[in-house]
């Protein structure tokens, strides 16, 4: 991009630093050891860039330039620290040789600060919430208001966990870096459960008025495909890539034209990303490829959406692998959840009662109490099996638990389509 190149400086600064900022404070994370300062030094540099830009034209390389322009200021301060002056000022001056650049001098060497910043956003010290605002922050580049807006939470609490976030990280001295042996799959898991929460909250929010929410899916996806080109060694992160692609891939066909809820039955498969099922065949034989031993969780999820992509129509879906990969899962990741989807699984492939066998167990799960699936998904068996009073009961309930005003519409119809008693 040269300095004429754009007639919007100020648009070219903010799209730029959008795209480049997981980079930047990465790379100034490794000078200042504190994600907290480094986000600081790195919102400076694009202060700087509103400043110069518009006045000077924009770089050739912008996103070189407010790398470099955070860097200096990494270093500056490092040198005004008075209790480490001598040896601060020493790695000030081997900093300072390496500055100015237009190119970064080794790129692996920036994708490692980025490896350790993903892994520094959702360490184990921090909530699960905690972790999740933090990598939208930092990695998804997003603003704090547009968190608040994605999980309908206020904006203080959004910067209240951001700010709390980053001091818990400063005090417990969490270490810059990428862990290794145990610890590393430990904290992968971690990782990899947080990009997965983003992107489930926008593929079917929890609640408000919309159901769906590209966005925090594009992110989400965005962070998968980032981590897949760092960890290319990590079965996980491929299979985690190719669920998110095969699932984005239904977007446009699982909402009608007011933004209502549309059943995979009834989805018009041919509005499927083709495109976007293929990288998620690609991205689950490369984690098939890279794996040692029994799939992990996120590679028989790949697995399942993998069995639905196949299906040119609902009908030609392959039920019995769909259930029998949903029982392993049920061993490699047991959950009350799993196994409400492996109930709806098995009552396609071998009908509603031996499915409500397995939901009439999950009915006591705590963790079940308040979710309106449950009750949803036995209205629905009820249904099949001619216990229609039965059913309209947990109609009834799933509607009064359901947040998403989306899917109260939907229950709402369905309990209207059941036959008067």
């Amino acid at each position: 991009m040269s300095p004429q190149s754009s007639s919007d400086p100020r648009g070219t600064v903010e799209t730029v630093f959008r795209m480049e900022s997981p980079r930047i404070i990465a790379g100034v994370t490794r000078i200042v050891r504190d994600v907290g300062i480094a986000e600081e030094l790195a919102q400076d540099a694009l202060v700087a860039a509103l400043e110069q830009w518009p006045r000077d034209g924009v770089p050739g390389n912008p996103g070189a330039w407010l790398m470099t322009a955070a860097r200096r200021r990494a270093v500056d301060l490092v040198r005004r620290r008075e209790n480490y002056a001598r040896k601060l000022q020493e790695i000030g001056r081997s900093l300072e040789t390496a500055l100015p650049f237009e190119e970064p001098a080794d790129p692996e060497d920036i994708d490692d600060d980025l490896l350790r910043l993903v892994f520094t956003t959702c360490h184990p010290v921090l909530s699960a919430e905690a972790r999740v605002a933090l990598t939208l922050r930092l990695l998804g580049g997003l603003t704090t208001a547009e968190i608040a807006r994605a999980f309908l939470v206020p904006e203080p609490t959004i910067a209240q966990r951001i700010v709390r976030a980053k001091r818990t990280l400063a005090t417990k001295n969490v270490a810059f870096e990428v862990p290794y042996g145990a610890e590393r799959e430990a904290r992968l898991g971690d990782v990899l459960d947080v990009i997965y929460l983003v992107f489930n909250e926008g593929y079917a929010a929890t609640a408000g008025d919309d159901w769906v929410r590209p966005g925090l899916c594009e992110d989400a996806l965005r962070l998968a495909r980032v981590l897949s080109g760092l960890m290319p060694k990590e079965p996980e992160v491929h299979a985690l890539v190719s669920l998110l692609e095969f699932q984005t891939s239904r977007t446009a066909a699982r909402t009608g034209p007011s933004g209502e809820p549309v059943l995979l039955e009834d989805q018009n498969r041919r509005r499927w990303n083709r495109m976007l099922i293929a990288r998620g065949i690609n991205a689950l034989a490369r984690a098939d490829a890279t794996r040692t031993g029994a799939p992990g969780p996120y590679a028989l999820q790949a697995a399942i959406a993998a069995c639905h992509a196949h299906a040119y129509t609902y009908e030609e879906t392959d039920w019995a692998s769909i259930a029998t990969l949903y029982g392993l899962l049920a061993v490699r990741a047991p959950s009350p959840v799993v196994e409400l989807n492996r109930a709806v699984a098995v009552s396609r492939a071998e009908g509603p009662e031996p499915a409500l066998e397995i939901v009439d167990a999950l009915i006591g799960e705590p963790a079940l109490r308040d979710y309106h699936l449950l009750p949803s998904v036995r209205g629905d068996l009820l249904v099949r099996l001619g216990r229609t009073a039965e059913a309209r009961t947990e109609f009834e309930r799933a509607t009064g638990l359901a947040r998403n005003a989306r899917e109260r519409e939907l229950l709402t119809a369905r309990l209207r389509s059941l036959p008067t008693p």
